[in-house]
């Protein structure tokens, strides 16, 4: 089985803990392909995949990307283009999904999660603004669903206090990027900066990590239980 995860630096890995590390390291008889890239934006994801084809028919997909149409507003320097408002950004979202589906027997679109850990921000907001617009456009096909992962973390971010931390200088994301590797300094910075599930706002520590790769790994899990239905011909048993 072959997955492909399409999306920006959170599916990249980089800064941060990356949850596709972990996926590999449950899966190993799964073959997972890493097509994040940083900065990335809706915009910018098509503008790669109409130069860049995807060659091979994954059996399942993952789409996440959003968060930088967001998070690229407080930076003081873009690193891709963007788009203008929700519903270019809506227009380039279906012609990436387009691009996804072409190549996948299934996908699953993944809501931007997070622009800093306080949930009632105005970045928060917009990001639930995106959360609904994308699972509006996933309800439109078959083989697409949808993970909320908007839903997901402020359900863990309910429980907790954060502070509203977030990287706003490009800088600051690039020291990040070369002076925290280990699981362990990412964690102490973390924790040093009032956070509970991302390093700086946006890119996951260990324990952000490890929450979206348990939402990943059900949906997987369903996916390989539905596929050996679909072969033997009657209800899998757990």
């Amino acid at each position: 089985m072959e997955i492909g995860l399409i999306g920006d630096s959170l599916t990249e890995g980089r800064p941060g803990v990356s949850f596709f590390n972990i996926l590999k390291s449950k899966y190993p008889d799964i073959t997972f392909v890493n097509l994040g890239k940083p900065g990335e934006s809706t915009k910018s994801l098509f503008t790669r995949l109409t130069k860049t084809t995807l060659d091979t028919d994954y059996d399942l997909s993952f789409l996440w990307i959003g968060v930088n149409d967001v998070y690229s507003k407080l930076l003081s320097v873009q690193a891709q283009p963007v788009a203008k408002d929700h519903e270019e950004i809506e227009e380039y979202y279906r012609k990436v999904l387009e691009f996804v589906l072409a190549s996948a027997n299934k996908v699953i679109v993944v809501t931007p999660a997070l622009v800093g850990e306080n949930v009632t921000s105005t970045s928060n907001k917009e990001i639930k603004e995106l959360s609904v617009l994308i699972e509006s456009i996933s309800s439109e096909h078959e083989n697409v669903s949808c993970l909320n992962l908007r839903s997901v973390f402020e359900g863990y971010l309910d429980k907790v206090d954060s502070s509203d931390y977030i990287s706003t200088k490009v800088m600051r994301v690039m020291k990040d990027v070369l002076l925290y590797k280990k699981l362990s300094r990412i964690d102490a910075l973390s924790e040093k900066r009032g956070l509970h599930f991302t390093l700086e706002g946006i890119h996951l520590n260990s324990k952000g990590a490890q929450i979206v790769a348990d939402a990943y790994s059900f949906l997987i899990d369903q996916f390989i239980i539905d596929e050996k239905e679909v072969r033997d011909g009657e209800p899998y048993e757990v």
